[in-house]
């Protein structure tokens, strides 16, 4: 909260742009699956670069959102395959469940029970949690994609107990952020990343972090 404090309104916008990428191209076959895969999970740093912005003393800009793609490509592709791994214990769990194939475009969310919803993301949050600090590790720390999921994995195994609390954090927000139509997101999109950042620095113990 004291991040996003110092720039609520630009998190804001962040967060709007990515969930509308999203849903505006979702429903484009191949297209939308990249939009909501690749684009937005890169575009969603902004988040992460408003966060060390507003650490380091200066002011959250919407520029931010740009910033990833000054990155070398493979930090952005860890970033990318971090969201993979979401991915994939989403798709798995709505195909166990319901049959539905998270993969394809267009998926009527709404015709799903309200438990199955509910358990897919919550697949998904878990499934994040030991990746939850790859795209730090690899924008900010300069870590090689194989390194930045080492690094990542090895802080989730020895904070196992903190990193639960944030997932259920951002699953409980999360369900807020769908119960309100989307609306809600656009708070909790920045809240769950500039957590995902203090935590980072927390459990690295880290001063402000560098820039790449």
């Amino acid at each position: 909260m004291r991040l996003w404090k110092r720039g609520p309104a630009t998190f804001a916008l962040i967060a709007f742009v990515v969930l509308m990428v999203s849903v505006l191209l979702e429903p484009i076959p191949i297209a939308g699956f990249f939009a909501a895969n690749v684009l937005a999970p890169l575009l969603a740093c902004g988040l992460l670069y408003a966060s060390l912005a507003a650490d380091r003393g200066d002011k959250p800009r919407i520029t931010h959102l740009a910033a990833v793609f000054a990155a070398p490509l493979s930090t952005q592709w860890a970033v990318v395959a971090a969201g993979l791994v979401m991915l994939a214990a989403e798709a798995l769990t709505g195909w166990q469940l319901a049959g539905v194939n998270l993969l394809l475009p267009v998926q009527d969310a709404a015709a799903l029970p309200a438990t199955t919803v509910f358990a897919v993301y919550t697949a998904g949050v878990v499934a994040s949690l030991p990746v939850t600090f790859v795209p730090m590790a690899a924008l900010f720390d300069g870590e090689s994609i194989g390194r930045a999921f080492a690094s990542s994995g090895r802080a989730f195994a020895l904070n196992v107990p903190a990193l639960a609390l944030l997932g259920a954090f951002s699953l409980a927000l999360l369900m807020v952020g769908l119960a309100t139509m989307g609306v809600g997101l656009i708070l909790a999109l920045p809240w769950v990343a500039a957590a995902s950042y203090a935590a980072w620095k927390d459990i690295y113990g880290l001063g402000p972090a560098r820039t790449p």
